[in-house]
């Protein structure tokens, strides 16, 4: 079978767990599974997640024309709508990227637009004296997952011409680039500052290893990230954050792709791999494929994400045969150090999963858009 049949057969597989996602918890919008099972998770931390299952929806609908998963999409999306006043989260982009700008570019309606102009409007108000929007933790804390979600500050900007907002995405970014990105191309999870001052203070971390470690998703965070930004803002000097970024997730990784939880935990004790980071990782790279300049650095990132979906294709990380797991892909992990969603389904590696998979089955990134 080509790889382009196994990517087509693990999108049917795909739309088949969100059929009986539906169908089993009408209305549910999942986070993490326990033991293969949807509905069970504990404490979730922060509600980050619920625009990513209604963005495979949007996608299902954008790869097969069918009604069924525009209806479902347009469903599970509404509900979000008051969040682009959300104040107390960092995670716009996550909510509204996923699911109204889909279905902004697929109709044009003006209030669609302007759903999304709201949340860049609210992300921004979580700016701090240091040159960063604050993560939920607190005033003091710029995580990097932000750089995921700074992007519809952009978009905003540059759908009402509001120069104020882009200085201040473009102010995130390339504190950002300065605090939590390293000379290797490795990441720290987060930054802390004095919140009074905006004088940094040092790195530290809630996810990964240790402060100094890099732990993977939240690299693979940044390299997607920074490609968007780049993309969206038209500046070039995160075009080579993304490259750095995914320079050291190729140096670091095995041969296959998927890397471990982090890449500077202790290779004497069990590390658990973590899917979501090397579906996030794919389609960053193959977004990052297409703005390089050299055909030699296009297909050696276009290679490195399809080499990754070809992994994540296999029995391996579907649960091809295990009829009772109910998520799409196998062996995520949501926060190691609470033992929360460790070796389980994550709904945002089923998410950017689903999403590399249309764009690797169409050739082009803005199939998925």
């Amino acid at each position: 079978m080509s790889n382009h049949a196994h990517f087509e057969s693990a999108l049917d597989f795909a739309a088949k767990q969100c059929r009986r996602l539906i169908e089993r918890y009408p209305g549910y919008v999942p986070m993490y599974t326990v033991g293969g099972k949807w509905k069970q998770e504990g404490e979730r931390w922060t509600h980050w997640c619920e625009g990513f299952y209604p963005g495979i929806f949007w996608l299902l609908h954008k790869h097969t024309g069918e009604a069924f998963w525009r209806e479902q999409a347009e469903k599970y999306t509404k509900p979000l709508e008051p969040r682009r006043f959300d104040r107390n989260v960092h995670d716009l982009g996550f909510l509204f990227f996923s699911t109204y700008l889909r279905w902004y570019h697929l109709t044009g309606d003006e209030s669609l637009r302007q759903v999304l102009i709201d949340a860049g409007r609210t992300l921004a108000l979580r700016r701090q004296m240091g040159g960063y929007l604050a993560s939920f933790i607190g005033p003091e804390s710029l995580f990097i997952d932000i750089m995921m979600n700074v992007g519809i500050v952009l978009w905003a900007a540059s759908a009402t011409g509001n120069d104020a907002l882009r200085q201040i995405a473009l102010e995130h970014c390339q504190t950002t680039q300065q605090y939590l990105v390293r000379d290797d191309g490795g990441t720290a999870h987060e930054g802390l500052f004095d919140a009074l001052t905006g004088r940094f203070l040092r790195q530290s971390t809630h996810q990964g290893y240790k402060p100094e470690s890099t732990w993977t998703r939240g690299l693979a965070w940044a390299l997607y990230g920074f490609a968007a930004a780049a993309r969206l803002s038209g500046e070039r000097s995160f075009l080579a954050t993304a490259k750095k970024c995914a320079d050291c997730y190729l140096r670091r990784c095995p041969p296959l792709l998927v890397p471990p939880w982090d890449f500077d935990a202790p290779a004497n004790q069990p590390q658990p791999l973590d899917s979501s980071a090397a579906a996030i990782a794919a389609s960053g790279l193959f977004d990052l494929s297409e703005d390089v300049d050299t055909w030699s650095e296009n297909e050696r990132y276009r290679h490195a994400a399809l080499t990754i979906l070809t992994s994540l294709c296999t029995e391996d990380f579907l649960p091809l045969k295990q009829a009772d797991w109910e998520g799409i892909l196998l062996h995520g992990v949501y926060h190691i150090h609470k033992g929360l969603g460790v070796d389980e389904s994550v709904a945002w590696g089923d998410h950017f999963f689903v999403e590399a998979l249309v764009k690797a089955i169409a050739g082009k990134a803005e199939a998925a858009w």
